[in-house]
């Protein structure tokens, strides 16, 4: 599946796969870690049925000079 911004999107995408022996609890937090740091949100989750998670972040083009999401 591809989901690339928009011709024209004033977003930046970032597709990251989370293992599914990772719990909820953690989950947030690195995630909550990436919004905190890297000015990323939460654009798309998708749940596997083996358990493990395909998770989309996007942010603005003025945090374009700050770090990806490291997970």
């Amino acid at each position: 599946m591809n989901f690339a911004a928009p011709v024209g999107s004033d977003w930046e995408y970032a597709p990251v796969r989370i293992p599914r022996d990772t719990n909820r609890s953690l989950t947030t937090t690195l995630l909550s870690m990436q919004a905190e740091i890297g000015g990323w949100e939460l654009a798309r989750v998708l749940v596997h049925p083996d358990g493990s998670r395909r998770v989309w972040l996007r942010r603005a083009p003025r945090h374009r000079n700050l770090p990806g999401p490291v997970l």
